[in-house]
């Protein structure tokens, strides 16, 4: 029998034996790890009977090892996840499977052999992500992010009292440019080039908005205008951003382990971030006190901070980060810390999830200090108005456009980003 060193010949021949005279396809998610490793070697066997040729013990070893552990086992779920208009999965227990398409929830006919087959699912969804975080009755949730990007969250009993419970928000590589957004209705032409001109300036942008409401799609896309030569730190609890410049440095917080030690958190890494000189640093969500050395540290110069806040209005964002900052312990008043937010943060960008699917941006909100009133307003420079609902869930609006010098204006002169003339009148 010849023998035959070309591995990666051998793994490709594999694959088309499996697929092609195997009912690989149908099994595959249904066995669990011995029985997938038994079956590739099986199928090794039997290719090489075929082909009256001899893969050496080493290659075969190691063609059963990355086959059987490149298989991720998703079940019932697996048409869902691969549905291109379902945006989120949500299980509730292995009896419920609910799903959401073009803005709607569903109860779907999906279910489970029993709470058993769901755990082997997720633990197989898991090891398939690459994260190192577990989960477990010691340590009951936990929050990841898939290959693609779709971010996943896990609890289980004792917290859950249904079963385990797997949320799944997929991640859609549709949408990519700022085009995107104005084809979906997100937000239109004139919002998008104002938009664009703020990252290149480099004003400190919050994004805010409810959940599932599309801010960090909306700050992925407007990240493609952040300039190559910068250098960018992003700063997460879940890896969701996903940027395409070069000089890209990723950091992420991490849970205690089972003594209840090791933890580094969000504050952690952004006190750290400022010791690697950073161009720009953004921040996947701010939800406490990391909003203070976040504030601090654009006052000292750090400008282009980019960041979400979870917040049902501009006006909430703005109480909200108030209420972080009160939170951290500083030793300032209410006006302080308002003045303080006022003139660090020059723009809040709003979303919200309409009832026909859309996500749309409703608000861009010029955060102005006034130091002869010593007032802070919050002064819309777009603002969606909606006119009319039909009967089938169809939102009809406008955005208007205020014709008012924002308060950062001399931003945009400092950086050289021209915006068309009827932005600053």
């Amino acid at each position: 029998m010849p023998m035959t060193s070309d591995y990666d010949e051998i793994k490709a021949r594999l694959h088309h034996h499996l697929i092609a005279k195997t009912d690989f396809i149908k099994v595959k998610d249904k066995l669990n790890d011995d029985q997938m490793r038994m079956y590739v070697d099986n199928a090794i066997t039997s290719l090489c009977r075929e082909s009256d040729m001899t893969i050496p013990f080493e290659d075969r070893t190691r063609l059963i090892r990355e086959i059987a552990s490149s298989v991720m086992s998703l079940g019932p779920i697996r048409p869902l996840l691969e549905d291109k208009d379902v945006t989120e999965i949500m299980i509730n227990g292995y009896r419920q499977v609910y799903a959401q398409k073009a803005g709607k929830m569903y109860l779907t006919g999906v279910k489970f052999d029993d709470n058993a087959h769901l755990l082997h699912t997720i633990q197989k969804l898991m090891a398939a992500s690459g994260t190192s975080r577990r989960v477990d009755e010691s340590s009951p949730y936990v929050d990841f992010s898939l290959t693609d990007g779709s971010r996943v969250n896990i609890l289980l009993p004792p917290c859950s009292m249904v079963g385990p419970v797997l949320t799944i928000r997929k991640f859609s590589r549709d949408i990519s440019t700022i085009e995107n957004l104005v084809e979906l209705g997100t937000l239109n032409r004139a919002m998008a080039v104002f938009l664009i001109a703020a990252v290149k300036a480099k004003l400190n942008v919050v994004f805010c908005g409810a959940t599932g409401c599309g801010k960090t799609t909306i700050l992925n896309v407007l990240s493609r205008h952040i300039p190559e030569d910068e250098r960018i730190i992003t700063i997460e609890d879940t890896s969701e951003l996903r940027l395409l410049q070069e000089h890209v440095v990723g950091l992420q917080s991490k849970a205690s382990n089972i003594e209840g030690k090791g933890a580094v958190t969000i504050r952690d890494l952004f006190i750290n971030s400022l010791r690697m000189r950073p161009d720009r640093i953004i921040l996947g969500e701010v939800r406490g006190e990391e909003i203070l050395d976040m504030i601090q540290s654009i006052s000292s110069g750090h400008s282009g901070t980019l960041a979400i806040v979870h917040a049902d209005s501009p006006e909430e964002c703005f109480n909200r980060m108030i209420t972080m900052m009160l939170m951290s312990g500083i030793r300032l008043s209410g006006d302080q810390i308002r003045r303080q937010i006022a003139t660090s943060v020059d723009l809040l960008v709003y979303s919200e999830l309409f009832m026909d699917g859309v996500r749309r941006v409703v608000n861009i909100t010029d955060l102005r200090y006034d130091k002869e009133s010593d007032r802070v307003t919050l002064d819309d420079i777009f603002k969606f108005k909606q006119e009319r609902v039909e009967e089938n869930g169809k939102v009809h609006g406008h955005w208007t456009m205020a014709r008012k010098l924002p308060s950062f204006a001399d931003k945009f002169a400092k950086r050289n980003v021209r915006l068309p003339q009827e932005f600053l009148q």
